[in-house]
């Protein structure tokens, strides 16, 4: 079992500025990361949510993550890492107690079907039973799995990793991008001539921005012209659909089963909950939440939060459903 240090935990903490403070030895070591109620004596918690608070004051935990005003609460047998954000810190240092990780071992495998075209740098893992077409390249320290496709007309930069069972073409995965299992990036989309019902090919691409995550079983289907983007830093979670010549800026975090129609064009910082569904060639500004179950029809402007059908202003949405509560 993999132990870690304290002096580890400290050192990413700090690395990405904050401030630590406790009594711990740097020579200690945790067996697990784990919740307030699951940690044994070998483990590290972690307290974010003041509703769990009877949870702390029971905790086992070898020691826990978490602020300054809540450390009165700990037992004796916990010992305090006082952070600021206690669940940012969790997600800084989750990494370190994965045991599962993907990293290219430089082998690609007698199983593969590697096109001639096909240019692939140093460095690349392709599992058994995956494809690269013509017109890909694969750069420096990627990782693919088994039976997936790639290509044709794709790039991969470095160091991405892409799971089993995934399609891409027509794409640009920019660096350090996750795409899971099942996920389905650069097909064409859902597009044809009304009342002909003629087919309008598509011949667009998708970019993937730096850093960003898409999840199993999401599709992202290619442009008509130019391209559907993802902005760097995003986290899209499984069975989302995005459709052709939609634009998503930075950081973005969107549920599961949301589904975006064409052409809309959405900000930075967005936040969209489950089964949301917006309609095509809408803006939508920066800083905006979507509650879950929305359905988007209109533009929205910047810092707005909405929620219901049709969307709107989430306040006036709760006016609404206490009134509609009364009339029964």
């Amino acid at each position: 079992m993999k132990k870690i240090k304290y002096s580890e935990i400290k050192k990413v903490l700090e690395s990405n500025s904050f401030e630590v403070n406790s009594t711990i030895s740097n020579e200690d070591t945790f067996d697990n990361l784990n919740t307030l109620s699951s940690a044994t004596n070998l483990d590290l918690s972690f307290f974010s949510n003041s509703k769990y608070i009877e949870e702390l004051k029971q905790i086992k935990a070898k020691a826990c993550l978490i602020k300054d005003e809540f450390v009165e609460f700990l037992p004796k047998n916990c010992k305090p890492i006082i952070v600021k954000d206690p669940y940012l810190a969790l997600a800084l240092i989750s990494k370190l107690f994965n045991n599962i990780t993907y990293q290219s071992n430089g082998i690609i495998s007698k199983h593969s079907l590697i096109s001639k075209t096909a240019k692939i740098h140093d460095n690349v893992q392709i599992n058994s039973f995956s494809s690269v077409s013509e017109n890909s390249e694969i750069c420096e320290g990627v990782y693919i799995g088994s039976n997936s496709n790639i290509g044709p007309n794709v790039t991969i930069h470095k160091n991405v990793i892409i799971h089993d069972n995934v399609s891409i073409s027509n794409a640009v995965i920019m660096n350090n991008c996750e795409i899971k299992s099942g996920a389905r990036i650069g097909g064409a989309g859902f597009g044809f001539e009304e009342k002909s019902k003629q087919k309008i090919y598509h011949n667009g691409n998708v970019i993937i921005k730096n850093d960003s995550s898409i999840g199993s079983n999401t599709t992202i289907d290619r442009a008509v012209f130019d391209s559907t983007i993802i902005g760097k830093f995003s986290n899209l979670d499984n069975l989302i659909q995005i459709a052709h010549n939609v634009i998503i800026g930075d950081f973005a975090i969107i549920a599961a089963q949301v589904g975006i129609a064409g052409s809309t064009k959405i900000g930075n910082f967005v936040k969209i909950g489950g089964q949301a569904g917006i309609s095509g060639h809408l803006k939508i500004g920066d800083n905006v939440t979507i509650a879950g179950k929305s359905g988007v029809t209109k533009n929205i402007s910047d810092n707005k939060i909405v929620a219901g059908f049709p969307a709107k202003d989430i306040n006036l949405w709760k006016k609404e459903i206490i009134r509609n509560s009364f009339r029964k």
